[in-house]
């Protein structure tokens, strides 16, 4: 016993400081939100949509973007996006960049589009003042895993370790959805889970809320369009309609931090406009 105490004076803080201090130095291979150059787009080519493996680029006219030109622009659905950068390697003209920003959740769908010119996201806002009032200092989530690869699974695990110490937030994952707050939902929401996951939902008691994380809970991810999975957990039918998601994290897997960021601006730790 005296040797682990020995130990861990030695080690001393082991916690990050973010969101009060810096965020976590990130990899050289990180590929965060991306960046559209209309000036850089050579023309009307196609490359980039071509060599998207889940259809996330699409070419439409530049009028849609309130541009004045000709040619027509280019539209990335974040949701869709497994930040692969196979389009970055197709485009001639380096009209698509990855930048370091790891700042991606967003509280609705459409905010997840990114146009011509657009330099910044809509990033996800606090619960309502009800909600926040309950649950901003003790959230409770249950983790269901809807036919994922396990590596959305693997990066929100990594929010449990030391380093990270996700409770010291009020945050926690529960074993039972009648003892959570909401659902944190990975997975493009197979056939076979698409029952389990509404009788959890259903388990939950009210106000309750749903997350979803990665491009297979968004959108179907890799999967998209196949005929044994929903395409994302907002396509979940349920006697009063679609199942309503309060906070999208994209990514393929979204990075630990992309998913701390995204749960501590649903509570309201840290503002719309903040960068850390």
């Amino acid at each position: 016993m005296l040797k682990v105490i020995f130990a861990r004076i030695q080690q001393k803080h082991r916690t990050m400081r973010y969101p009060r201090g810096a965020p976590p130095p990130l990899s050289p291979r990180f590929q965060g939100r991306p960046e559209l150059d209309a000036s850089a787009c050579v023309g009307d080519c196609g490359a980039c949509s071509e060599a998207c493996p889940t259809g996330a680029i699409s070419l439409e006219p530049a009028s849609n973007f309130g541009l004045d030109s000709p040619r027509e622009g280019l539209r990335l659905d974040l949701g869709k996006c497994l930040f692969c950068g196979a389009c970055v390697e197709a485009c001639p003209g380096g009209a698509i960049q990855f930048t370091k920003d790891y700042r991606l959740a967003a509280s609705d769908r459409a905010s997840l589009v990114l146009k011509p010119g657009q330099t910044e996201l809509e990033l996800a806002s606090a619960l309502g003042k009800k909600l926040k009032s309950l649950l901003g200092r003790s959230l409770k989530l249950r983790q269901v895993s809807a036919g994922g690869c396990n590596a959305c699974e693997a990066d929100v695990n990594v929010l449990n370790t030391l380093a990270w110490d996700l409770g010291r937030f009020g945050i926690q994952f529960v074993a039972s959805p009648r003892h959570a707050d909401g659902l944190l939902i990975t997975g493009p929401v197979t056939r076979n889970m698409e029952l389990a996951l509404r009788k959890t939902y259903d388990s939950l008691s009210e106000p309750r809320i749903v997350i979803v994380a990665g491009s297979c809970a968004i959108a179907g991810g890799p999967y998209i369009d196949h005929p044994e999975v929903l395409n994302g957990a907002a396509a979940l039918e349920l006697e009063s309609g679609r199942l309503p998601v309060d906070l999208f994290i994209p990514g393929c897997p979204p990075h630990p931090l992309t998913i701390l960021d995204g749960l501590l601006r649903l509570i309201g730790r840290i503002d719309r406009g903040q960068s850390r």
